[in-house]
Parts: C-alpha cells; sequence; structure tokens
C-alpha cells in the first residue's frame, strides 16, 4: 500500500494543479471538482486544506510572488544599478509573457470563481509585513532603486515609493502589450518599453544620457544571457 501523502504534499499539489488548470484552460477552469480531479484526492480536499476557494487563490497568488522573485533573483547585480532596473524590467515582462493566467491571478486583474487574491501595500509597512511573498518579488526593484539613490543616479526618495512609480509604469507596459496594444515580438520594448524606462529614470533624477548609456549595457547584458540560453534575440 502507498504511504499517505502527507497534508503539506497534497496542498502544495493542489496548488500546482491549479496553476496548470489556469494556463491550460483560464480562470474558468479552476473549480474545485476539477482541481480535486488533476490531483487524485476528493473535492472535500480542496475544502478541507484550504477552507474555501479564496484561500486557494490566495496560495496560488502568493506562489506567483515566489516564481516572480525566483525569475528576478536570476537578473544578479552590475555596478550600474540603472541597468538593472531595465534588466528586471526585461525579466520581470519574460515571466508574465510565459504564465500570464498565473501572474492575472497573482496581480489581481483575474478572479477565478469571483474569488480575487487578498493583496497588499506594499509602500507600507503594514502591508509588507501581511503580504511576505509580494514583498520579496518587490524588493528586486525596491533594492535596484535604493542602488540608484545611494549612486547618485536617483534624488534622495523613499525607496519603496520610488520603486512603486517603476513598477507602476513596468506593469502597465506588461499589461498592454499582453493585450496586443503594442505588436507583436520585441517592437514594444524598443518602441514602448526603453523610452518609458528612461523618462522613469530621468523622472526620478537621472540624465538622460546616463539612462541611455543604462539602457545599452542592459541590452548587451541581456544578449549576453539569451545567447547562453540558447535562445537567439530579436533585438
Amino acid at each position: 500500500m502507498s504511504p499517505k501523502p502527507r497534508a503539506n504534499d497534497v496542498k502544495e499539489r493542489l496548488v500546482e494543479a491549479a496553476i496548470r488548470l489556469l494556463a491550460e484552460g483560464g480562470p474558468e477552469a479552476l473549480q474545485a471538482r476539477k482541481l480535486a480531479a488533476e490531483v487524485g484526492v476528493s473535492t472535500m480536499a480542496v475544502y478541507t486544506h484550504f477552507g474555501g476557494m479564496a484561500a486557494l487563490v490566495d496560495d496560488v497568488a502568493r506562489t506567483g510572488f515566489l516564481k516572480l522573485s525566483a525569475w528576478l533573483a536570476g537578473v544578479g547585480e552590475t555596478d550600474d544599478p540603472v541597468a538593472d532596473i531595465f534588466s528586471l524590467a526585461r525579466t520581470y515582462r519574460q515571466a508574465v509573457a510565459e504564465q500570464p493566467q498565473l501572474f492575472a491571478v497573482t496581480f489581481g486583474q483575474s478572479a477565478p470563481g469571483g474569488k480575487r487574491a487578498t493583496l497588499s501595500d506594499l509602500t507600507t509597512e503594514e502591508g509588507r509585513e501581511a503580504a511576505q511573498e509580494g514583498l520579496e518579488a518587490f524588493e528586486h526593484i525596491v533594492r535596484a532603486t535604493e542602488r540608484a539613490i545611494e549612486a547618485g543616479r536617483f534624488r534622495p526618495a523613499d525607496k519603496y515609493q520610488a520603486a512603486a512609480q517603476l513598477w507602476s509604469a513596468l506593469h502597465g507596459f506588461v499589461t498592454l502589450e499582453a493585450s496586443g496594444h503594442f505588436g507583436a515580438g520585441e517592437q514594444g520594448i524598443e518602441h514602448i518599453l526603453i523610452p518609458l524606462g528612461i523618462t522613469m529614470a530621468v523622472g526620478l533624477g537621472d540624465t538622460v544620457e546616463r539612462a541611455e548609456h543604462s539602457t545599452e549595457a542592459a541590452r548587451a547584458t541581456w544578449r549576453a544571457r539569451t545567447r547562453n540560453a540558447g535562445q537567439g534575440e530579436n533585438d
């Protein structure tokens, strides 16, 4: 007889199965019955482990933030914090593009079964304490922003609020691009995202010349990464 799965194992399997269902069928596919069948447990198991679909959606969102953080952690740091911000932006775009349904739930843009993820204001201490997984992802942008302030590239400011401005601009671009507003392929990066990033950097205190130099450094870093990964590059 196979050993009985541990409760945490079943819970993790349910969350991963929920992410698969979202990817395959969108928010309409995330139903307790389908989820239970995917994992091979009873429908009651969903309620035993989560208490209801709302808590499951929250766990899916938390997992989304952890996955996003893992993507952003791969960017690393260079001696140019503004270039690192551009690299984070491009990596963020790629992560969301590869799992759009997951991140629609993660950011509260999708509400499976009418259940929207519980989110917090990460620019406040209270909000950061309430959303550790979201903070883990956000901190990558915060750290790069803080380094830009310390280097004199950005004027002194609250690092969380400044990073939230960058995040807002980035996520707005990613959302609009995913809806088809900026064409196919990579053209939105060159025509919209990079100029937007320069505008944001200058607004936060950088010069146009230094911001443009940082975009070139980030572009070179991205090309090297994609060559190493064997993905090619369309720039």
